[in-house]
């Protein structure tokens, strides 16, 4: 998952299955997510007003909505501007502090054949930063344990030098804040600053900056001016550095100088110590068979692993039931069957085309022949056709009514361009992966 933005982004859209467009954008609008802590997401409201509505008639649904996306419970907490303001000056000073991030250490994170690589890397880094592996980048699949080394590194440099000043951001943003600056015309000094005037920089999902040319170029003096300073640099992404085919050469070749590693999926006895691992945090023993159950059934990432821990956990406390096959079995069905018969809807799918082109999706779904603008268009709709069961005419009623042939045309132009131009097909890998993400 990423920031409490993006999740707060993913509950409105799932809340849209039960509620109306306008339903939505009178109560929630203006709302603002603040912080996703351990169990909790914290959201700024404009008045007293709409938090007493929020509260008494639209928090049960925020909340299903977050169970549906984290398989536990997460509770709301509504803050007025000021209380939000009184908050944000209580904020931990280090950046991997807060929001639930302390509890990655290196202490918890479970090593295997799979992650050891990886592991031992960034220990080598928070020991000694700014030496050997400089920068370090870490690629693997979502839910793999990237973003826990990151923050595992942020903490114990910053348990072994308090005043180091570190500092962790996701690429998004990165890109949306440096963007605001433009738009606003902010002091950009003050921007450049803030990144590079710390000792330890970390970025999480670098690959979103590929294609966006200024963040690019900023990033590649960021990464320059600390580099030089030997301060330490740790990247993640889902590639690694040669198969991020839209990113500049330069900053390509930055990356690839240091150390890179990967994290595969767990094999079997990683992910049995994995199931240990998360149910003694949680306060509960399984049987042998049990783990053995679990481990033989879920195999893609840890995030799974630990919806099912926490699925187990609601069974017992809630049900009574005991932790046998059977609760497991139920446990493990619900998530497997969930995952296999997720399908997107399209207005999911148009969502991250307009996010990513930095467009608005009613312009995607509108008349306009503008270059850009009909080029995202036809990228939904091959996305549409290839991760939904939706036929050619319903694809084009999506798109204000056009024909099953217009919608044919679009598609084949954009599999002739993914022949032609290879970066295309990167860049629906991204989005891909990003409406993928939004499960």
């Amino acid at each position: 998952m990423k920031s409490a933005a993006d999740v707060w982004e993913k509950v409105k859209s799932l809340m849209e299955s039960s509620m109306t467009a306008v339903s939505i954008e009178t109560w929630f609008g203006e709302v603002e997510a603040v912080a996703l802590e351990d169990t909790r997401l914290v959201l700024c409201v404009p008045t007293e007003f709409t938090r007493n509505i929020i509260h008494n008639r639209f928090q049960s649904d925020v909340e299903k909505a977050l169970k549906e996306l984290f398989s536990f419970d997460v509770d709301v907490a509504l803050l007025l501007p000021e209380e939000r303001d009184a908050y944000v000056r209580q904020t931990p000073a280090n950046p991997s502090e807060g929001n639930g991030a302390n509890r990655y250490t290196f202490e918890r994170f479970v090593v295997g054949s799979t992650n050891r690589f990886a592991y031992s890397a960034a220990k080598s880094v928070a020991e000694e930063p700014g030496g050997a592996y400089n920068p370090l980048f870490i690629y693997g699949q979502s839910g793999l344990g990237k973003t826990h080394l990151l923050h595992a590194i942020a903490n114990r440099v910053h348990q072994g030098s308090p005043g180091c000043r570190i500092l962790y951001v996701q690429s998004e943003d990165f890109v949306n804040e440096f963007i605001d600056h433009l738009r606003h015309g902010k002091d950009m000094q003050g921007f450049r600053d803030k990144y590079r005037l710390v000792d330890l920089f970390l970025m999480d999902d670098v690959q979103f900056i590929a294609g966006k040319d200024s963040s690019e170029e900023e990033l590649f003096h960021t990464f320059n001016t600390l580099y030089e300073q030997k301060k330490q640099i740790v990247f993640t992404s889902d590639r690694p550095p040669h198969e991020m085919l839209r990113l500049e050469q330069r900053l390509r070749t930055r990356f690839e100088q240091g150390l890179s590693v990967d994290i595969q999926p767990p094999d079997y006895e990683t992910r049995v110590a994995l199931l240990k691992n998360k149910s003694l945090e949680q306060g509960i023993s399984l049987p042998e068979p049990v783990l053995s159950y679990v481990a033989e059934n879920i195999t893609s990432n840890v995030r799974q692993i630990e919806g099912v821990v926490n699925k187990i956990m609601a069974f017992q406390e809630l049900m009574g039931a005991q932790v046998d096959i059977e609760t497991t079995i139920r446990a493990v069905r619900d998530i497997l069957k969930a995952k296999e018969n997720f399908l997107p809807s399209a207005d999911t799918i148009v969502q991250e085309v307009a996010r990513f082109y930095e467009l608005d999706a009613s312009a995607i779904r509108g008349q306009s022949q503008n270059k850009e603008i009909s080029t995202a268009r036809n990228v939904a709709m091959y996305i549409i056709r290839e991760m939904t069961q939706l036929s050619l005419a319903e694809i084009g009623q999506q798109f204000g009514g056009r024909h099953h042939s217009t919608v044919l045309n679009s598609i084949n132009r954009v599999e002739k361009m993914m022949k032609q131009q290879p970066d295309l097909m990167e860049i629906i890998r991204d989005i891909t992966n990003a409406v993928n993400s939004a499960y």
